[in-house]
C-alpha cells in the first residue's frame, strides 16, 4: 500500500481527528526490504480513551497488508485416492563433469559431483518433481522442508513444499554459506549463515508458488531447486525414480513432471555451471474414490 492517505478516527468519547499519513508497506520480494510503515505528520496528542481504538485500526491495516490470500481450502478428504509411478531415463544418460570447488577446499574438497541429473542403475531418475494441477481443496499439508548446507552441497538438491508450509535453511558446515533463493529473477531469501548448525525459518518468504533456484553466493559450485506449489499434492522422486501422492479427492487432473535441465551449456560470469532449460511433461489422470492410479514418465 503506497501513497498519501487521509485517515479519520471517530469513536464515542474519543472525539475526531484527521491527519495525512504516508504508509509504505509490503511483503515478499527481497528479504533485505522488510515491510515498513511510516507516518509522516506533525506529532498529534491522542487521548488515552482513543488509544485502544487506534491500536485496533493499525493492527487491522497491518494484517490486511501482510496476510497472504490462499485459494486452497483444507477439507477432510473422504474416499481419497492415490497416485504413484516412476520417472525413468530413456536411453543412455549423459556423463556430467565434476564441479570444481574454488573456495574452502580444506572443508569442501577439490570437486563435487553434479546433481543436475541423477540416474540409478535401474534407470530411475532421482529429483524429479510430480504435482497435481488445479486442486482447489483437499488434505492438510504435513511435514516441513529443511534445506541443509552440508559438506558444501545443498541437501536435498531438489525439494518441494506448499505455500505456507514450514521451511527452514540450515548450515551444517563450519564455514560461511550464503543461501540465496530466486523466483524468476526476484530474490525471495538471501541468508548469510556463518555458524555451524545455524537455522533460519523461510516459511513467510515463500509466499508465491513457482520454481525457486537456490545458490550459495560464497561457493559457485553449489545450487539447488525448491518447488513451491499451491497445494500439498506434490512429491519428489526417490533414488529409484519412484513417487507417491495420497489423499487425493476423486476426479480428473492434469499431472506435471518437472526436472531441471542437465545438458551442460558452460559457465556463467561467476563460474557457475549452466545447463539447458528444465523439462516438463503433463499427463491426465482420473482418480477414483479409494482408487490407486499409476503414471510413468520418461526423461530424455
Amino acid at each position: 500500500m503506497n501513497g498519501d492517505l487521509a485517515r479519520t478516527v471517530e469513536h464515542g468519547g474519543c472525539g475526531r481527528m484527521s491527519h495525512p499519513a504516508r504508509i509504505r508497506g509490503g511483503i515478499g520480494g527481497d528479504a533485505a526490504s522488510p515491510p515498513m510503515f511510516t507516518v509522516s505528520s506533525p506529532p498529534i496528542f491522542i487521548a488515552k480513551a482513543c488509544r485502544p481504538y487506534i491500536t485496533l485500526l493499525v493492527a487491522a491495516l497491518v494484517l490486511a497488508t501482510v496476510a497472504p490470500a490462499s485459494a486452497y481450502e483444507e477439507i477432510v478428504v473422504k474416499d481419497g485416492g492415490t497416485l504413484g509411478g516412476h520417472v525413468k531415463f530413456a536411453g543412455t544418460p549423459p556423463t556430467l563433469e565434476p564441479l570444481p570447488v574454488n573456495k574452502n577446499r580444506d572443508v569442501c574438497g577439490d570437486r563435487k559431483t553434479s546433481e543436475a541429473l541423477m540416474v540409478g542403475t535401474d534407470g530411475g531418475v532421482r529429483g524429479a518433481v510430480i504435482f497435481l494441477e488445479g486442486v482447489a481443496k483437499g488434505k492438510k499439508p504435513t511435514g516441513e522442508v529443511l534445506l541443509d548446507n552440508h559438506k558444501c552441497l545443498f541437501v536435498s538438491h531438489v525439494t518441494a513444499t506448499m505455500v505456507g508450509t514450514k521451511a527452514r535453511v540450515k548450515n551444517s558446515d563450519g564455514i560461511l554459506h550464503n543461501t540465496h533463493g530466486f523466483l524468476a529473477k526476484v530474490t525471495v531469501f538471501n541468508l548469510a549463515l556463518p555458524n555451524r548448525d545455524q537455522m533460519i525459518d523461510i516459511t513467510k518468504r515463500l509466499t508465491k508458488p513457482g520454481v525457486v533456484r537456490v545458490l550459495c553466493d560464497a561457493h559457485p559450485h553449489m545450487f539447488a531447486w525448491m518447488i513451491v506449489h499451491d497445494s500439498p499434492y506434490v512429491a519428489v522422486t526417490d533414488e529409484h525414480g519412484v513417487f507417491k501422492i495420497d489423499g487425493i479427492p476423486a476426479g480428473t487432473y492434469k499431472v506435471t513432471m518437472w526436472h531441471e535441465g542437465f545438458r551442460p551449456k558452460g559457465v556463467d560470469k561467476d563460474g557457475r555451471p549452466t545447463y539447458d532449460e528444465p523439462r516438463t511433461i503433463t499427463k491426465d489422470v482420473t482418480i477414483a474414490p479409494n482408487g490407486a492410479a499409476t503414471l510413468d514418465f520418461e526423461l530424455r
